[in-house]
């Protein structure tokens, strides 16, 4: 059994499904409102939402003989916060970075640019 994180991570990782996504954040809609930017079936479309509908991602109506898809955006939800669980680790980097670089430049030494050519010892032909 996969945990929750891993079916949203997964899903998430094909451009076509995260491109569906974008097209359903704006509103529902059918499977042929959204093969309509590509170049692919209705079935393979079809094949996309069920990987998204096994994340929790979408969920599908129904409307007569249409069944209209949705996004359901809780389980980015969870996605974000665990990666937002790294940004303290980045802050930490980069203030660290930061601190260096001021340190660097309060000894005078250069920080950025091109470095500064090497002369080479002992070159006196």
């Amino acid at each position: 059994m996969t945990d929750a994180l891993s079916l949203t991570f997964s899903a998430l990782a094909d451009p076509t499904r995260r491109a569906i996504l974008a097209r359903l954040s704006e509103g529902e809609a059918t499977v042929g409102q959204l093969a309509e930017p590509f170049d692919m079936t209705f079935a393979a479309v079809s094949k996309h939402l069920r990987v998204l509908e096994g994340a929790g991602l979408v969920t599908r109506g129904r409307n007569a003989q249409f069944r209209p898809a949705r996004l359901d955006a809780r389980p980015l939800a969870a996605a974000s916060d665990w990666i937002g669980g790294y940004a303290q680790f980045w802050d930490d980097s980069l203030g660290a970075l930061d601190q260096y670089l001021n340190a660097l430049q309060q000894l005078g030494a250069p920080t950025g640019g091109a470095a500064a050519p090497l002369e080479k010892e002992n070159d006196h032909d």
